[in-house]
Protein backbone atom coordinates (compact mmCIF):
# COMPACT_ATOMS: atom_id res chain seq x y z
CA UNK A 1 0.00 0.00 0.00
CA UNK A 2 2.89 2.33 0.80
CA UNK A 3 4.19 2.01 -2.74
CA UNK A 4 0.70 2.66 -4.15
CA UNK A 5 0.29 5.84 -2.08
CA UNK A 6 3.72 7.04 -3.13
CA UNK A 7 2.86 6.47 -6.78
CA UNK A 8 -0.42 8.34 -6.44
CA UNK A 9 1.33 11.23 -4.68
CA UNK A 10 4.02 11.52 -7.35
CA UNK A 11 1.40 11.37 -10.07
CA UNK A 12 -0.61 14.14 -8.44
CA UNK A 13 2.47 16.29 -8.00
CA UNK A 14 3.38 15.74 -11.66
CA UNK A 15 -0.06 16.89 -12.75
CA UNK A 16 0.07 19.97 -10.51
CA UNK A 17 3.59 20.99 -11.66
CA UNK A 18 2.65 20.34 -15.27
CA UNK A 19 -0.39 22.60 -14.94
CA UNK A 20 1.71 25.31 -13.30
CA UNK A 21 4.35 25.17 -16.05
CA UNK A 22 1.70 25.24 -18.76
CA UNK A 23 0.07 28.29 -17.16
CA UNK A 24 3.46 30.03 -16.77
CA UNK A 25 4.47 29.35 -20.37
CA UNK A 26 1.25 30.92 -21.62
CA UNK A 27 1.28 33.78 -19.13
CA UNK A 28 4.88 34.82 -19.79
CA UNK A 29 5.13 33.82 -23.43
CA UNK A 30 7.04 36.36 -25.52
CA UNK A 31 6.09 36.61 -29.14
CA UNK A 32 9.14 36.22 -31.42
CA UNK A 33 8.93 37.70 -34.88
CA UNK A 34 9.43 34.85 -37.34
CA UNK A 35 11.51 37.20 -39.48
CA UNK A 36 14.34 37.03 -36.92
CA UNK A 37 14.95 33.37 -37.78
CA UNK A 38 14.62 34.12 -41.49
CA UNK A 39 17.20 36.91 -41.30
CA UNK A 40 19.47 34.70 -39.22
CA UNK A 41 19.52 32.12 -42.00
CA UNK A 42 20.84 34.74 -44.45
CA UNK A 43 23.86 35.73 -42.36
CA UNK A 44 27.44 34.58 -42.63
CA UNK A 45 27.20 32.57 -39.43
CA UNK A 46 30.64 33.47 -38.10
CA UNK A 47 29.44 35.38 -35.03
CA UNK A 48 32.38 37.69 -35.75
CA UNK A 49 30.81 40.79 -34.20
CA UNK A 50 31.90 43.01 -37.09
CA UNK A 51 28.34 44.34 -37.30
CA UNK A 52 28.63 45.75 -33.79
CA UNK A 53 26.10 43.37 -32.26
CA UNK A 54 26.64 40.30 -30.03
CA UNK A 55 26.77 37.66 -32.73
CA UNK A 56 24.45 36.76 -35.59
CA UNK A 57 21.38 36.32 -33.37
CA UNK A 58 21.81 39.82 -31.95
CA UNK A 59 22.21 41.33 -35.40
CA UNK A 60 19.14 39.50 -36.78
CA UNK A 61 17.01 40.80 -33.90
CA UNK A 62 18.36 44.32 -34.45
CA UNK A 63 17.50 44.21 -38.16
CA UNK A 64 13.92 43.16 -37.47
CA UNK A 65 13.67 45.85 -34.79
CA UNK A 66 14.80 48.45 -37.30
CA UNK A 67 17.99 49.16 -35.38
CA UNK A 68 20.47 47.73 -37.88
CA UNK A 69 20.74 48.10 -41.68
CA UNK A 70 19.89 45.13 -43.89
CA UNK A 71 23.35 45.31 -45.43
CA UNK A 72 25.15 45.41 -42.08
CA UNK A 73 26.58 41.87 -42.23
CA UNK A 74 29.77 41.93 -44.29
CA UNK A 75 30.21 38.10 -44.39
CA UNK A 76 26.68 37.74 -45.82
CA UNK A 77 27.81 39.65 -48.90
CA UNK A 78 25.60 41.06 -51.63
CA UNK A 79 23.48 37.93 -51.90
CA UNK A 80 22.72 37.88 -48.17
CA UNK A 81 21.99 41.61 -48.02
CA UNK A 82 19.49 41.34 -50.87
CA UNK A 83 17.81 38.34 -49.24
CA UNK A 84 17.50 40.23 -45.94
CA UNK A 85 16.18 43.27 -47.77
CA UNK A 86 13.50 41.12 -49.37
CA UNK A 87 12.46 39.74 -45.97
CA UNK A 88 12.27 43.23 -44.51
CA UNK A 89 10.61 44.79 -47.56
CA UNK A 90 13.55 47.15 -48.08
CA UNK A 91 16.01 47.80 -50.86
CA UNK A 92 19.50 46.69 -49.92
CA UNK A 93 22.00 49.35 -50.99
CA UNK A 94 25.13 47.48 -52.00
CA UNK A 95 28.45 49.29 -52.06
CA UNK A 96 31.71 48.08 -53.53
CA UNK A 97 33.05 44.92 -51.95
CA UNK A 98 35.87 45.39 -49.46
CA UNK A 99 38.79 43.05 -49.05
CA UNK A 100 41.59 42.84 -46.52
CA UNK A 101 45.04 43.87 -47.80
CA UNK A 102 48.42 43.25 -46.19
CA UNK A 103 50.45 46.47 -46.00
CA UNK A 104 53.78 44.77 -45.48
CA UNK A 105 56.31 42.68 -47.42
CA UNK A 106 58.57 41.94 -44.48
CA UNK A 107 58.75 38.19 -44.79
CA UNK A 108 61.61 36.15 -43.35
CA UNK A 109 64.85 37.21 -45.00
CA UNK A 110 63.37 40.53 -46.15
CA UNK A 111 62.70 42.11 -42.76
CA UNK A 112 65.67 41.66 -40.47
CA UNK A 113 65.32 39.91 -37.13
CA UNK A 114 66.14 41.58 -33.83
CA UNK A 115 66.28 38.27 -31.99
CA UNK A 116 65.21 34.65 -32.37
CA UNK A 117 61.73 34.28 -30.94
CA UNK A 118 60.87 30.88 -29.52
CA UNK A 119 57.91 31.71 -27.28
CA UNK A 120 54.14 31.42 -27.43
CA UNK A 121 52.95 31.76 -31.02
CA UNK A 122 51.04 35.01 -30.72
CA UNK A 123 51.74 38.36 -32.37
CA UNK A 124 50.31 40.25 -29.39
CA UNK A 125 52.53 38.34 -26.96
CA UNK A 126 55.65 38.76 -29.10
CA UNK A 127 54.98 42.46 -29.61
CA UNK A 128 55.20 42.91 -25.84
CA UNK A 129 58.70 41.44 -25.70
CA UNK A 130 61.09 44.25 -26.65
CA UNK A 131 58.79 45.27 -29.49
CA UNK A 132 58.78 41.91 -31.25
CA UNK A 133 61.39 39.78 -33.02
CA UNK A 134 61.58 41.85 -36.21
CA UNK A 135 63.73 44.97 -36.38
CA UNK A 136 61.06 46.90 -38.27
CA UNK A 137 58.54 48.22 -35.77
CA UNK A 138 55.88 48.35 -38.52
CA UNK A 139 56.34 44.81 -39.85
CA UNK A 140 53.97 41.86 -39.73
CA UNK A 141 55.15 39.61 -36.90
CA UNK A 142 53.93 36.53 -38.74
CA UNK A 143 52.71 34.52 -35.76
CA UNK A 144 49.12 34.14 -36.89
CA UNK A 145 46.79 36.13 -34.61
CA UNK A 146 44.92 37.26 -37.73
CA UNK A 147 44.73 33.71 -39.09
CA UNK A 148 43.34 32.44 -35.79
CA UNK A 149 40.62 35.10 -35.80
CA UNK A 150 39.54 34.52 -39.41
CA UNK A 151 36.44 32.32 -39.38
CA UNK A 152 36.50 31.84 -43.15
CA UNK A 153 39.97 30.38 -43.72
CA UNK A 154 41.04 33.38 -45.80
CA UNK A 155 44.40 33.89 -44.11
CA UNK A 156 47.51 31.74 -44.20
CA UNK A 157 51.03 32.33 -42.91
CA UNK A 158 53.84 32.03 -45.44
CA UNK A 159 57.48 32.58 -44.59
CA UNK A 160 56.75 34.79 -41.61
CA UNK A 161 54.14 36.95 -43.33
CA UNK A 162 50.34 36.76 -43.46
CA UNK A 163 48.66 36.24 -46.82
CA UNK A 164 44.99 36.96 -47.54
CA UNK A 165 42.93 35.07 -50.13
CA UNK A 166 40.61 37.79 -51.54
CA UNK A 167 38.16 35.18 -52.83
CA UNK A 168 37.57 33.88 -49.29
CA UNK A 169 37.78 37.21 -47.46
CA UNK A 170 34.39 38.56 -46.35
CA UNK A 171 35.74 41.85 -44.97
CA UNK A 172 34.43 41.08 -41.48
CA UNK A 173 37.40 42.96 -40.02
CA UNK A 174 38.21 40.44 -37.28
CA UNK A 175 41.78 40.11 -38.50
CA UNK A 176 42.25 43.88 -38.64
CA UNK A 177 41.27 44.17 -34.98
CA UNK A 178 43.56 41.28 -34.00
CA UNK A 179 46.74 42.67 -35.59
CA UNK A 180 48.88 44.52 -33.01
CA UNK A 181 50.90 46.20 -35.77
CA UNK A 182 47.96 47.54 -37.87
CA UNK A 183 49.40 45.77 -40.90
CA UNK A 184 45.97 44.80 -42.24
CA UNK A 185 43.48 47.19 -43.79
CA UNK A 186 40.08 46.82 -45.46
CA UNK A 187 40.14 48.42 -48.92
CA UNK A 188 37.79 48.43 -51.93
CA UNK A 189 38.49 45.40 -54.09
CA UNK A 190 39.18 47.73 -57.03
CA UNK A 191 42.03 49.36 -55.07
CA UNK A 192 44.47 46.81 -56.44
CA UNK A 193 47.56 49.02 -56.48
CA UNK A 194 48.92 48.80 -52.95
CA UNK A 195 51.82 50.44 -51.13
CA UNK A 196 52.87 47.51 -49.00
CA UNK A 197 54.83 49.44 -46.42
CA UNK A 198 53.99 51.86 -43.61
CA UNK A 199 57.46 52.54 -42.25
CA UNK A 200 57.57 56.21 -41.28
CA UNK A 201 61.23 56.17 -40.23
CA UNK A 202 63.90 57.89 -42.31
CA UNK A 203 64.92 56.17 -45.54
CA UNK A 204 68.24 55.10 -44.03
CA UNK A 205 66.60 53.50 -40.97
CA UNK A 206 63.80 51.90 -43.00
CA UNK A 207 66.20 50.24 -45.44
CA UNK A 208 68.41 49.09 -42.59
CA UNK A 209 65.60 46.98 -41.13
CA UNK A 210 63.81 45.84 -44.29
CA UNK A 211 65.02 45.30 -47.86
CA UNK A 212 61.59 46.15 -49.32
CA UNK A 213 60.80 49.22 -47.20
CA UNK A 214 59.43 52.38 -48.80
CA UNK A 215 62.06 55.13 -48.58
CA UNK A 216 59.74 57.99 -49.49
CA UNK A 217 61.80 58.91 -52.55
CA UNK A 218 58.77 60.30 -54.42
CA UNK A 219 59.49 58.66 -57.77
CA UNK A 220 56.03 57.07 -57.78
CA UNK A 221 54.43 60.48 -57.13
CA UNK A 222 56.33 62.07 -60.01
CA UNK A 223 55.39 59.24 -62.36
CA UNK A 224 51.65 59.30 -61.52
CA UNK A 225 49.70 61.29 -64.10
CA UNK A 226 46.55 61.37 -62.00
CA UNK A 227 47.86 63.01 -58.83
CA UNK A 228 46.81 59.88 -56.93
CA UNK A 229 49.96 59.55 -54.82
CA UNK A 230 51.21 61.56 -51.88
CA UNK A 231 54.31 60.98 -49.77
CA UNK A 232 53.80 61.73 -46.09
CA UNK A 233 55.70 60.68 -42.97
CA UNK A 234 58.27 58.84 -45.02
CA UNK A 235 56.09 56.56 -47.13
CA UNK A 236 53.77 56.77 -50.13
CA UNK A 237 49.98 56.67 -50.05
CA UNK A 238 47.64 55.99 -52.96
CA UNK A 239 44.18 57.55 -53.28
CA UNK A 240 42.04 54.69 -54.68
CA UNK A 241 39.47 57.16 -56.06
CA UNK A 242 42.08 58.82 -58.27
CA UNK A 243 44.13 55.75 -59.11
CA UNK A 244 43.50 54.28 -62.60
CA UNK A 245 45.53 51.12 -61.90
CA UNK A 246 47.92 51.91 -64.76
CA UNK A 247 50.85 50.45 -62.83
CA UNK A 248 53.31 53.22 -63.70
CA UNK A 249 54.15 53.82 -60.03
CA UNK A 250 54.92 50.16 -59.41
CA UNK A 251 57.20 50.09 -62.43
CA UNK A 252 59.45 52.90 -61.15
CA UNK A 253 59.50 52.02 -57.44
CA UNK A 254 63.16 51.26 -56.64
CA UNK A 255 62.21 49.21 -53.58
CA UNK A 256 59.41 47.23 -55.25
CA UNK A 257 57.10 48.03 -52.35
CA UNK A 258 54.20 48.99 -54.64
CA UNK A 259 52.39 45.92 -55.90
CA UNK A 260 49.43 45.28 -58.17
CA UNK A 261 47.12 42.66 -56.70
Amino acid sequence: MTILYAGILLGALGIIFGAVLTFASKKFHVEVDERVAQVRECLGGANCGACGYPGCDGFAAAVVAGEAPVNGCAPAGEKGAKAIGKIMGQEAVIGEKLVCRVLCQGSAGIAKDRYQYDGYQSCSTAAGLAGGPKDCRFACLGLGDCMDKCAFGAITMENGLCKVDPDKCTACGACVKACPRNVLKLLPVSASVIVRCRNSDTARVARAVCMDACIGCGRCKKECQNDAITVENGFARIDPEKCTRCGACAAVCPCKCITIE
